[in-house]
């Protein structure tokens, strides 16, 4: 009655997911980008956040517009943010050679890091990484937490989920 899902199951077949433009070109590949950085908005599970609302948290914080390229909301829709083209704020230390990539979500009802991924933001996810790494094939996939060891986010293990198999 009950199926336990894996990403590779027939409900994440995402080779046709809506992919927004990614400004694929010159570019982008001049950066040398070596790590697609997962992030999460450290939102309550309720609580809808526009790409809009990132992008004037951000502002607020002296940046010149959102820090992540990528932002999928809980529908699964992949909003861009910067320009691949253009260096992120999203993980100091890291920015000049990463993408950064978020999702809406992260903490329970309680306010606490917590995986809160929908199975289309998951779905999200593989498809707009499968797609990064056609254009940047040796990046590898890491949560914010992997580089900052003070941050929970994403919340997940992003490393042990997007690069088993490699």
């Amino acid at each position: 009655m009950f199926k336990k899902l894996t990403l590779n199951d027939p409900v994440f077949n995402v080779q046709n997911y809506p992919l927004p433009p990614l400004g694929e070109g010159p570019e982008g590949a001049l950066r040398g980008i070596n790590l697609l950085i997962i992030h999460c908005s450290a939102t309550l599970p309720h609580q809808r956040v526009t790409v809009e609302e990132i992008d004037r948290w951000h502002r607020q914080r002296g940046f010149d517009c959102i820090g992540y390229h990528f932002y999928i909301t809980v529908d699964g829709t992949i909003w861009t943010g910067r320009p691949l083209s253009q260096v992120g704020a999203h993980c100091k230390g890291y920015n000049a050679h990463s993408i950064g990539i978020c999702y809406e979500g992260g903490l329970d009802e309680e306010g606490r890091p917590c995986d809160t991924r929908t199975l289309l933001q998951k779905a999200a996810l593989v498809a707009l990484i499968n797609k990064l790494r056609e254009m940047y094939p040796t990046a590898d996939v890491v949560g914010h937490n992997d580089l900052d060891l003070s941050k929970a986010c994403p919340c997940f293990s992003a490393v042990s989920e997007y690069n088993e198999g490699e």
